[in-house]
């Protein structure tokens, strides 16, 4: 099993990355948290600030099992904009890799990108104006081929169970889920 990479930038919405790192790493998954600026310090959409594994510019994105981007305003503005990041996610779904972002990040990071064309998928409720050829639902999270999109902070621990499952099966997801007696 590679390493999974839940990408940083400031403004992020902190429920979403560290309840996600969190749960892949109960379910015995190598997460690596990535900063996408100059500093390891990354301060979130209400003020958390926290200390990333490694800086964007330090470690392949390309060699990863999962890209993972949180939501959170300016967060997913601020991942959108960085250029790498944006290759990174482009040639990771064209080799079929997978891909996972939630809240305003499927459609404010991922759509523009075409990764979400013709598929089902979620995000933020009022995000998806704009973003077209996407089928957009309303449930708390989706998965379709190589992608797993959610749709905001409520929906943080189903994602990151959704990811878990997409890599190690149902078991070990319902395994994780028991243990965090969500279930």
């Amino acid at each position: 099993m590679r390493q999974s990479i839940v990408f940083l930038a400031n403004g992020f919405e902190e429920i979403e990355a560290l309840t996600t790192v969190d749960v892949l790493r109960r379910a015995g998954m190598e997460v690596v948290t990535m900063s996408i600026s100059a500093s390891r310090e990354v301060t979130g959409a209400h003020g958390v600030t926290v200390v990333a594994d490694a800086l964007f510019d330090e470690a392949a994105a390309h060699d990863a099992e999962w890209l993972i981007l949180p939501g959170g305003m300016p967060g997913a503005t601020n991942l959108a904009a960085h250029s790498g990041l944006r290759a990174a996610l482009i040639d990771n779904n064209r080799r079929g890799e997978k891909v996972a972002a939630i809240c305003a990040s499927p459609a404010v990071v991922l759509g523009p990108l075409g990764i979400l064309s013709g598929r089902d998928a979620v995000c933020y409720p009022g995000m998806e104006r704009g973003v077209s050829g996407v089928r957009w639902g309303a449930r708390p999270v989706a998965v379709c081929d190589n992608v797993v999109t959610g749709n905001g902070p409520a929906a943080a621990a189903s994602f990151a169970l959704a990811i878990v499952e997409q890599t190690l099966g149902h078991s070990a997801s319902e395994q994780v889920a028991e243990a965090m007696l969500l279930v």
